[in-house]
């Protein structure tokens, strides 16, 4: 795994000014095969290098419109059944599906960060830092950067160059790709030439002068190897979210200031921890790019003997917002909002954040960052949705009922609707009757 800032510009849909982005690559050292890709601005975050890796276990779905040789089969679907392909409603995946066994990493402060080496302990990874000033140890993903940059971005609108002799004339100007269409676009060309183009260090040992692709070397090494088991776990997202370890009063749970409830926090308020060695404190995963919710896995104190299952706590001024708000974002406002009042609060806090940033003001260049983070379209981490109580007439036995009751479509009568006249003040010459009002002013 490594990160580096691409040479070529993107577009920040809020300022509509240019910026500058950094992509962080995994890549599998066995076949070269680009694992998992974010492209971010500038500067890169721990939760993203986490995201990265989650693209391991849990690839990308396909484009609809991508060529079928670039697109990999859907990870998960039993071997033993034989099912046509056409009835998947879902294209397949973007890139192969694989479990990391050990990760290199250079020293950069969010592969050396809490959150990535928890994640890294949760799921068994072994983390493996690459010599000091030593760039051989990341060769491949250190190549595969060069090769995306002669090969893809330089034929792009806005392509910088690594030094101001490779720069263009006005490449600020040139620049209208938005970060999410740059990072489809680098996707896209992984998957369909970069992932199928034979490379000098990829070939068997008994076939010398064989050149293979990094699709044709994963082939090869599932046919040595066997097949990669791909935990399917629904709620495997979140275990790659920031964890804090915190108390539970009986307020609920308070997280850098913040505080969160929910219905079972009041069930586990009198309740120890079972974490021994956390002294007292629950694990929380914290996504730091929507901070209003986070999620505490608890076995359901109605089931006792259930299995544990995840539970959505709210931010107390969460109703008052309808959109997720980040960490950064909120640390910005609370120091706006305590240069202006005397005693601010998160809620005065967020809401002068959120005028500021809707009348043009945020010029800065920690605002154009945060508010860039905020209108991805896609999360970092896809978590589950969350469950919600059905309605009455969406139960089974219920619809069964409401269908036998609705009248079937033979006892159906379409019924004509005959034109209302309109009514008001505006009537036409043709339309009023001198003889209606002849008699009105008459005694009676």
């Amino acid at each position: 795994m490594d990160t580096t800032r691409l040479d070529v510009f993107a577009l920040d849909p809020v300022t509509l000014r240019w910026i500058n982005s950094e992509l962080t690559v995994a890549m599998d050292w066995y076949d070269r095969c680009v694992v998992g890709l974010r492209l971010t601005p500038v500067s890169t975050k721990s939760v993203d290098a986490a995201s990265v890796l989650y693209q391991a276990f849990r690839p990308r779905p396909a484009r609809f419109d991508w060529p079928a040789h670039a697109v990999w089969p859907e990870h998960g679907i039993p071997r033993s059944v034989l099912m046509d392909t056409t009835a998947i409603e879902r294209p397949g995946a973007a890139s192969p599906a694989v479990v990391p066994e050990t990760i290199v990493v250079d020293h950069g402060k969010i592969y050396v960060s809490e959150h990535l080496t928890s994640v890294c302990q949760r799921m068994g990874i072994s983390i493996q830092p690459a010599r000091l000033r030593t760039g051989r140890d990341k060769g491949p993903v250190e190549r595969f950067f060069r090769t995306l940059r002669e090969d893809l971005l330089q034929a792009l609108p806005g392509y910088k160059g690594p030094d101001v002799h490779s720069r263009g004339v006005n490449p600020e100007g040139d620049a209208f790709f938005f970060l999410d269409e740059l990072e489809a676009i680098i996707r896209e060309w992984v998957a369909t030439v970069y992932h199928h183009r034979p490379h000098s260090s990829l070939l068997d040992p008994h076939l010398p002068k064989l050149r293979m692709s990094p699709a044709m070397m994963f082939e090869h090494g599932v046919a040595r190897a066997g097949y990669i088991e791909v935990p399917r776990d629904p709620d495997l997202g979140y275990e790659f979210l920031k964890t804090e370890w915190r108390t539970i009063q009986h307020y609920g749970v308070e997280i850098d200031g913040r505080r969160y409830n929910g219905p079972i926090l009041k069930l586990k308020e009198n309740e120890d921890s079972p974490y021994g060695k956390a002294n007292g404190r629950w694990p929380f995963q914290v996504d730091p790019d929507d901070i209003t919710r986070v999620y505490l896995r608890a076995p359901d104190p109605h089931e006792p003997d259930s299995r544990p299952r995840w539970h959505t706590l709210r931010w107390e001024h969460a109703p008052s917002l309808d959109m997720p708000l980040s960490e950064d974002a909120l640390q910005f406002a609370r120091k706006l909002a305590k240069a202006k009042y005397a005693y601010p609060d998160d809620k005065i806090a967020v809401a002068d954040l959120l005028e500021r940033w809707n009348v043009g003001l945020g010029q800065t260049l920690p605002e154009r960052r945060m508010a860039l983070r905020l209108s991805r379209e896609q999360a970092a981490i896809e978590l589950p949705e969350e469950t919600q109580e059905p309605t009455i007439s969406a139960l089974p036995s219920v619809a069964r009922v409401l269908a036998a009751a609705a009248p079937s479509s033979e006892e159906l009568v379409p019924v004509v609707e005959e034109p209302v006249a309109e009514i008001g003040d505006d009537d036409s010459e043709d339309e009023l009757d001198e003889d209606f009002y002849a008699d009105a002013l008459e005694d009676v």
